[in-house]
């Protein structure tokens, strides 16, 4: 297991120096000049020339990414060019409320998708089954900000239910409770779908295998036979599906915490893009897929707890 790990860690690294050569090369196509933005509008020409050069934007492209990944090593993300913090700051006061809103989404929505698939593959053909597979598909249809708007029309606006704007305070208050609800449901709504489709075709193959039907022969109720033996094996794909759906989910969590005014990594992503600082942009670039990484190696993980062929490999 230790050696999977090790393997699967060893391959992410070229992972990671290509996301930053891209997203390094991103930042340098687009037509703001960050030393015109940092001057601002009434900057004259000499001003600007002196703010690229202490930037070090006079430097070849070669030249300019060698520094950024040396600084990056020592742990400097740079500073903001529009209020001069430091990246590393505005990122950790914004990656506590992202994983807030990622933990609070797959809270209810993967053991709902994985209920729901079940259910589904064990009714197979059934009303039940039709039900669960046309809510599966509107809601993978229903996009991200559409639903998020419906709730705050609804559920916050016209009844006022919850708040529907910011974050109310940390996760284990009653208030960060309250306003945490509208945002987890939008951005896991989209993920239950694909949970519960993969749930119901994994159930669907492990039931008509040998060991099933030898447990069912062994006077084992359909509970447990489903539970202890078609479950566990089909939580192999199912497991792989939700590491990938994970990574999609934080480009959700940016169109999630933009429309809710949520004060995470995706919302800082936004604004700094906006306002072309491109430190900043560049940092949570970094924070978003290092995210992206860790969470397809913890399923990697798995899957080799899961799947002994997997680790022999």
């Amino acid at each position: 297991m230790l050696r999977h790990a090790l393997h699967r860690l060893v391959l992410a690294v070229p992972v990671m120096f290509g996301v930053l050569l891209i997203g390094f090369l991103l930042m340098q196509v687009v037509p703001t000049d960050p030393a015109t933005v940092r001057a601002g509008p009434s900057a004259t020409p000499d001003v600007i020339a002196e703010i690229r050069a202490d930037l070090g934007l006079d430097e070849p492209l070669y030249v300019q990414f060698s520094l950024y990944v040396w600084r990056l090593m020592h742990g400097d993300l740079g500073a903001s060019i529009i209020n001069n913090v430091p990246v590393s700051q505005e990122l950790g006061a914004t990656i506590g409320p992202t994983l807030e809103l990622m933990f609070a989404s797959l809270f209810w929505s993967i053991p709902l998708g994985i209920l729901l698939g079940t259910l589904a593959g064990y009714w197979r053909g059934t009303l039940i089954d039709r039900f669960i597979m046309a809510l599966s598909v509107g809601g993978v249809s229903v996009p991200v900000f559409f639903l998020g708007l419906v709730l705050i029309w609804f559920v916050g606006f016209q009844w006022q239910w919850l708040p529907f704007t910011g974050r109310g305070g940390p996760l284990w208050t009653m208030d960060g409770i309250r306003s945490i609800i509208l945002p987890a449901v939008t951005l896991g709504g989209v993920f239950v779908g694909p949970v519960a489709r993969m749930t119901r075709t994994a159930v669907l193959d492990v039931l008509s295998a040998d060991h099933v039907r030898t447990a069912r022969a062994k006077g084992l109720t359909e509970t447990l036979v489903v539970r202890r033996h078609a479950l566990r094996n089909a939580m192999v794909p199912v497991i792989t599906l939700i590491g990938l759906q994970i990574g999609f989910l934080l480009g959700g969590a940016v169109v999630t915490e933009t429309v809710f005014s949520w004060p995470g990594v995706g919302r800082l992503a936004v604004g700094a893009i906006l306002s072309s600082d491109f430190p900043m942009a560049q940092g949570t670039i970094i924070v978003l897929s290092m995210g992206f990484i860790v969470v397809n190696l913890i399923v990697d993980v798995l899957y080799a707890a899961l799947d002994p062929r997997v680790r022999a490999a």
